[in-house]
């Protein structure tokens, strides 16, 4: 990067055009990308970076506010928004919680993903190229003290990762494969039926 004037000239020109890219590429993804589906793996890695707990599963949303995370491995666990309500059901313990969807919503990643308006709730910013992704900081216009950053990564206009640190410290990485967009996801995916017998806690 510091050989000639010439080459950091070039360099930084290239860099400044990734950025850019970067920023279309969310954009562009919040404004076209209407549904979806993905296979996700999620590690989440403690404040000392020591400790890492790692999770796998799928995720399908329906713009706006329809989303859908199954986590498979290592337990199963299903969060299912309807547009109204946030469900989380526990098969192991046979419990699901509620709570409305504003409240659970607000300035989150799955606003980001299936959400409605990006330029509104969320200050965006190009950070450098990293690990062959283009990053993209999402920063809540509204101050919550449970984020303390978030960040998209992009393969050419492809979503492909998602990270988010929490107010304790807390780092957990979200990386996508087979991303598909535009496709039909059938509206019961978005529907939770409580399961019999199971415990309801209402928020």
């Amino acid at each position: 990067m510091k050989r000639l004037l010439i080459t950091l000239a070039l360099a930084a020109t290239a860099a400044g055009a990734a950025h850019a890219d970067a920023v279309d590429a969310l954009r562009e993804f919040a404004r076209e990308a209407k549904s979806g589906r993905a296979s996700f793996t999620q590690t989440v890695t403690a404040p000392d970076g020591k400790r890492k707990k790692s999770s796998s599963g799928s995720f399908e949303f329906q713009r706006p506010n329809q989303f859908r995370f199954a986590y498979a491995k290592p337990f199963e666990q299903l969060i299912v928004a309807d547009g109204h309500k946030v469900w989380i059901y526990d098969p192991d313990l046979n419990q699901a919680s509620s709570r409305k969807l504003g409240d659970a919503l607000g300035a989150t990643p799955a606003a980001l993903l299936a959400g409605g308006n990006i330029e509104r709730d969320f200050t965006l910013k190009a950070l450098p190229a990293d690990e062959g992704l283009d990053w993209v900081q999402a920063q809540p216009k509204q101050a919550d003290s449970t984020l303390q950053s978030m960040k998209l990564g992009f393969k050419g206009r492809e979503l492909a990762a998602l990270e988010i640190v929490d107010g304790f410290g807390q780092r957990s990485r979200i990386s996508f494969s087979g991303l598909q967009t535009n496709v039909a996801v059938p509206a019961e995916r978005f529907q939770f039926k409580l399961p019999a017998g199971a415990d309801l806690i209402e928020q």
